[in-house]
């Protein structure tokens, strides 16, 4: 790669770094390439009427520093000068950023990018274990994240870079496979005349399936929220919820397993957010790994693909940090989402 190139990638220090999502916004700021990020509290989107007013109250009235650059991953497609995020009222405007905060350079990715690139980012020590099998260093790595929605990504290493593929995997077709799943899938309403797996593997898919078992038992369901039946099933304390939780476990794992086999994920499979860190419990009790491996006639290939939970609070800002750092280290395409003064 030419010298010229390499220079245009670089992005000039101190670095804004920017997780963005529904409810939650989570800052940092890069000194330069070998400083730890210093972090700022977690912004609640629902308490400034503007991405640009709350990065100057919250970071920017705080600190000294006055970033030069920003890398901001949001949870919506980037598309034109104004950025929508999906769940929050927020917009992003690279242009009017640059401006009001005196930056000179603004990328902005897809939040499930910065998921994939927090997986070379990461060590072990910031991931939990479920199963066998070890990790082919630079073999294909999926993330996969059930939270508001189903995020998922992929990367794969080529031409000495890590390159991220984001998606739109959580949209696809999911089905019953038991005599049971065909019980239960009868409760759960389709979208369109089909049901993807962000109805099922996501907050309120938990929900949606919690129902359709009590449904499919004529039994009355006492609870509303995830955090209510991800309780009760660790506690095991209602048998609804229970083997709701199981359910939502195995149709993980088939997913999961789907997408390894996709993007031949030696590297291994990476389960990021709130929900797989809440129910690592459920995770580890072999019904994931059982529906992970039972892709015939790849069982044995399956079995030797390691699988990990994220446990990392802030992976995603620990993903841009590391492209921050070293935008040469990985095949981020920018065009069309890097605006320079």
């Amino acid at each position: 790669m030419s010298h010229q190139l390499a220079d245009e990638s670089v992005l000039q220090f101190p670095i804004l770094i920017g997780d963005i999502g529904g409810t939650n916004a989570r800052f940092a700021i890069l000194i330069d390439s070998f400083a730890e990020p210093t972090h700022f509290p977690v912004v609640q989107t629902a308490d400034f009427a503007t991405i640009d007013e709350a990065i100057q109250s919250t970071i920017l009235d705080r600190t000294s520093v006055q970033p030069r650059s920003a890398v901001l991953a949001v949870a919506g497609p980037v598309d034109g000068d104004e950025i929508e995020l999906t769940n929050c009222p927020w917009v992003v405007r690279p242009h009017a950023m640059m401006k009001e905060l005196g930056l000179v350079d603004v990328v902005v990715l897809n939040d499930f990018e910065a998921q994939a690139l927090a997986v070379v980012a990461l060590g072990e020590e910031h991931m939990e274990k479920i199963g066998p099998g070890e990790p082919d260093p630079n073999a294909g790595r999926v993330v996969l994240g059930p939270g508001t929605g189903l995020g998922v990504a992929g990367l794969i290493r080529a031409c000495q870079r890590w390159i991220p593929v984001p998606g739109e995997g959580g949209h696809m077709d999911i089905g019953p496979r038991t005599a049971r799943d065909h019980e239960i899938f009868a409760h759960i309403e389709p979208i369109e005349g089909r049901i993807s797996g962000e109805q099922l593997l996501c907050g309120r898919g938990l929900v949606s399936v919690y129902r359709a078992v009590a449904k499919a038992d004529g039994a009355t369901p006492r609870f509303t929220t995830p955090a209510e039946i991800t309780g009760a099933a660790l506690e095991k304390s209602d048998r609804v919820a229970e083997e709701a939780v199981e359910l939502f476990v195995t149709c993980l794992g088939r997913t999961a397993g789907d997408l390894a086999l996709v993007f031949m994920s030696r590297g291994g499979v990476y389960l990021t957010g709130g929900i797989a860190q809440k129910i690592v419990p459920a995770l580890q009790t072999g019904a994931f790994r059982a529906a992970f491996e039972d892709k015939a006639p790849h069982r044995e290939l399956m079995r030797n693909m390691p699988v990990y939970v994220i446990t990392h609070p802030l992976a995603a800002v620990a993903g841009l940090a590391a492209y921050a750092r070293t935008p040469m280290r990985f095949g981020v395409e920018t065009e069309g989402r890097r605006w320079k003064a």
